[in-house]
């Protein structure tokens, strides 16, 4: 996968410094927001009176950050209605359908229809990106979403973009998407180029992080016999052997963020946050994925490690000793609040493998992957990055 977009632009940004605080992406929405936002997507509200909305409530995300003293910003995703699947309703020749829509459309309607009842959420909330035609981006995904950032702080501000190898698993759906493309692959070559415009121009904007999210990697190691349709995107492809499929998302990856500054991109990988139920969410430390993140050329890694699902800490000695590392300390999906105590111990505990210059502070994922289904409430969320900044404020000062 070869880029044609001339040489990477970037404007300066506000540097993140070690131990930084910030919180992955979403963050719960208000009711009159997620009522707003099921209007636009039924087309009963129109797009300037939504951002209008929109824009308020990431005015009180923004506001609940900086109360508890966070070091770099997100706008809590609050114009999405989820992580991913929201570039349906951007980019050129894809839209978003209800999954449902899809029974009619493929060749086993009967697995379909068993498929959709085993889904992480309800099919009939789940809204897919249905490629209809050549991929192409007139409009931006996020820079709107900076810029507004940017109007109301100007301490850093991190941007997250669902990754290639996601959308390439999410938008890759035989019966619509083979009508455009030949395969999987000539789909992801034009998911890259995409992604590719959009980095450029929030680089040039002065966004200090873009984080790819990549959640189903884990998915390609810990899945094994489950569902290969089950996870939080709502609905995937059918995926290859798992050695075939890391070294695709590699390939990927790495294509997109060629010739970007490495430390101004992250890749985010967890294993599930779409409900509060740990024993729903996969489960294997990152040990699997270590030849994948000993390659991929990125300046950081956001990695979950609050959950016990996620393993021990030591595989941190793995990774290449020039990234950082965004260590989960707080889960979103327990609904107590960690003690300061407990954050320490855990962040010192990284402290010790990778050492302060290299750690960053953070939850193990957003707040409200999915825009009807949060994890958490505004006020666990706000509590739980409150503890985050206390226990970073402590060891700056022990490590002066």
């Amino acid at each position: 996968i070869v880029s044609d977009l001339p040489a990477p632009r970037q404007s300066p940004a506000p540097e993140i410094r070690p131990l930084s605080v910030m919180g992955i992406g979403s963050w719960p929405r208000p009711r009159w927001l997620l009522q707003s936002l099921f209007e636009r997507l039924e087309g009963r509200l129109s797009e300037e009176h939504f951002q209008q909305t929109a824009s308020d409530a990431v005015r009180l995300a923004v506001d609940a950050q900086l109360r508890v003293g966070v070091d770099v910003v997100v706008d809590g995703e609050q114009r999405r209605d989820n992580y991913a699947s929201f570039v349906g309703n951007i980019l050129d020749n894809c839209q978003l359908i209800p999954l449902t829509d899809l029974l009619p459309l493929v060749e086993d309607p009967d697995k379909f229809q068993m498929e959709m009842q085993s889904l992480d959420v309800p099919a009939d909330r789940v809204r897919h990106p249905a490629v209809c035609g050549k991929l192409g981006r007139s409009r931006s995904l996020c820079l709107p979403e900076f810029q507004f950032v940017r109007s109301l702080t100007e301490l850093p501000v991190k941007i997250a973009l669902p990754g290639p190898y996601l959308l390439s698993r999410t938008m890759w759906m035989e019966c619509i998407s083979d009508k455009a493309y030949s395969s999987r692959e000539e789909l992801s070559v034009d998911i890259v180029s995409v992604l590719q415009q959009e980095i450029q121009d929030l680089l040039e904007a002065g966004v200090s992080l873009v984080q790819l999210d990549e959640p189903i990697l884990t998915e390609v190691v810990f899945a094994g016999a489950r569902n290969t349709r089950s996870f939080m995107c709502g609905a995937l492809s059918e995926r290859g052997e798992t050695a075939q499929e890391l070294s695709f998302a590699l390939e990927l990856i790495n294509s997109l963020v060629s010739g970007f500054p490495r430390d101004r991109l992250a890749v985010h990988i967890c294993r599930g946050n779409w409900t509060p139920d740990e024993s729903l969410a996969l489960s294997g430390d990152y040990r699997p994925l270590l030849p994948l993140l000993q390659k991929i050329a990125v300046g950081t890694f956001f990695l979950e490690f609050a959950t016990p699902r996620a393993g021990a800490l030591d595989v941190l000695r793995e990774l290449p000793d020039d990234v950082r590392v965004g260590v989960g300390l707080v889960n979103p999906k327990a609904q107590e609040v960690e003690s300061l105590e407990l954050v320490l111990e855990r962040a010192r505990a990284a402290c010790a493998i990778i050492g302060a210059d290299r750690l960053l502070l953070n939850p193990d994922c957003g707040f409200a992957t999915f825009a009807d289904n949060p994890v958490a409430s505004a006020q666990v969320a706000q509590s739980k990055l409150a503890v985050l900044a206390q226990a970073a404020s402590v060891l700056r000062d022990s490590c002066k």
